[in-house]
């Protein structure tokens, strides 16, 4: 097998554009032996979710099943559609803060538009692309001339990130094309490497293609015209098939995988991101401490049993070992504020089974008089962080609401 990586690939989530779900384009990938493949929407990486979810699935089974050969390795990344360029870029980040930096660029871009659309301009490119690998994807060279300015304006802001995306077209015309592409590989110094465009896991999704378009495009079926799909092949193929199309250039298939393999960003690089919860000096395991000890006090004017003071101790341990007093301190401050405007609330589910949750005041049924059973609300085994559920008088619970946002 020929080794390639699909570094442009446009999910359903790319509404009424791309043809297949994230999870039919990764079984795919995997059925076709790519070496990777990137899910790149445009200006959004909502598909990549999905991807790599259903990438988990692939590998549980593979290892129930005994099976060793590899699977794809996922590339989350976005194809970023300019408003002063036309030429497009698909960006894969490298590692995590790059990462960061693309979901802010698109952050940003959405914040500027109304709903639905996205506005990122070439200065936003140049400010936030550091860390990624870029490809541009000009519109079809033999048709356009003057996109040249904006290739050699990126790749002089990212010396050794970016790269001339090149995909054929199966018009008759893409050894021509493929020619062109090259003599501007070499004008502007950016490599040539090879992108399938993908719209569809196979060519047997072009109908549903085709209709997606006329709902995009207000057309019918009939009047469609040359908006139609030419063939059923923005599919994902294997390295065999693109290994005959891009048989004069075979860097850049090769090309492919080497870009795969610095995109060493991973999804399950990610974890929620508490807020820093420090404060007058003190870190946030301490402040939870020092509250829960004061809450002893305020719950037990006579003196806590021993048993709770035990128990107490146990459950701050844990909650310093998983990291998760900055949580509990961001729950307290909105009871707090509650309270302090006098609306109703109060903690329920799992959290009764939590001590330090009814010193803090966010739970009232005393701990003394249920079975507690600590490890169904945090347990350092599973992994997950605590779920607190916290009802509010219906009436002014917007206003707890906007004091979050403003807190």
């Amino acid at each position: 097998m020929i080794p390639h990586a699909e570094l442009c690939v446009t999910s359903n989530f790319t509404f009424l554009r791309g043809a297949s779900h994230p999870e039919e384009l990764v079984k795919r990938a995997a059925e076709l032996g790519l070496t990777a493949i990137a899910i790149t929407d445009r200006n959004s990486v909502a598909g990549v979710v999905r991807a790599f979810s259903a990438l988990k699935e692939l590998a549980r089974i593979a290892e129930e099943a005994g099976q060793g050969s590899p699977l794809p390795r996922l590339i989350p990344g976005a194809r970023l559609v300019l408003t002063d360029s036309p030429v497009e870029w698909v960006a894969l980040p490298t590692d995590l803060a790059a990462w960061s930096r693309l979901t802010r660029l698109l952050s940003l871009g959405k914040r500027r538009a109304e709903k639905g659309s996205c506005h990122i301009g070439l200065a936003d490119l140049e400010e936030w692309g550091r860390g990624m690998v870029l490809i541009a994807l000009p519109s079809d060279p033999l048709e356009a001339t003057g996109f040249e300015r904006d290739l050699r304006r990126i790749a002089a802001r990212f010396a050794g990130q970016c790269f001339l995306g090149a995909a054929p077209l199966y018009d008759g015309q893409d050894q021509e094309r493929l020619d062109r592409l090259a003599e501007i590989s070499q004008a502007t110094g950016m490599p040539k490497v090879a992108v399938g465009d993908v719209l569809m896991h196979r060519s047997n999704r072009r109908p549903l293609a085709d209709v997606l378009t006329c709902i995009r495009e207000g057309c019918t079926i009939d009047s469609i015209g040359d908006r139609r799909l030419a063939n059923g092949e923005h599919r994902l193929k294997s390295g065999e098939e693109l290994a005959r199309i891009f048989h004069r250039y075979p860097a850049a298939l090769r090309r492919t995988v080497e870009i795969a393999d610095r995109c060493a960003f991973r999804m399950d690089q990610l974890c929620y991101q508490y807020p820093d919860e420090a404060r007058d000096g003190e870190t946030a395991q301490i402040r939870l401490e020092r509250l829960a000890r004061e809450g002893l006090h305020w719950r037990y004017p006579g003196g806590p049993p021993p048993k709770i003071v035990s128990r107490v101790e146990k459950e701050l341990h844990l909650i310093a070992e998983v990291e998760y007093a900055p949580y509990f301190l961001t729950v307290y401050d909105i009871v707090s504020f509650a309270r302090s405007k006098g609306i109703l609330c109060q903690g329920r589910g799992s959290a009764a089974n939590s001590v330090v949750c009814y010193l803090l005041g966010i739970t009232e049924v005393p701990p003394e008089s249920i079975t507690l059973i600590f490890e169904r609300f945090i347990s350092k085994e599973r992994g997950e962080p605590p779920d607190i559920d916290v009802d509010f008088e219906h009436e002014r619970r917007e206003e707890v609401i906007q004091w979050i946002y403003e807190r």
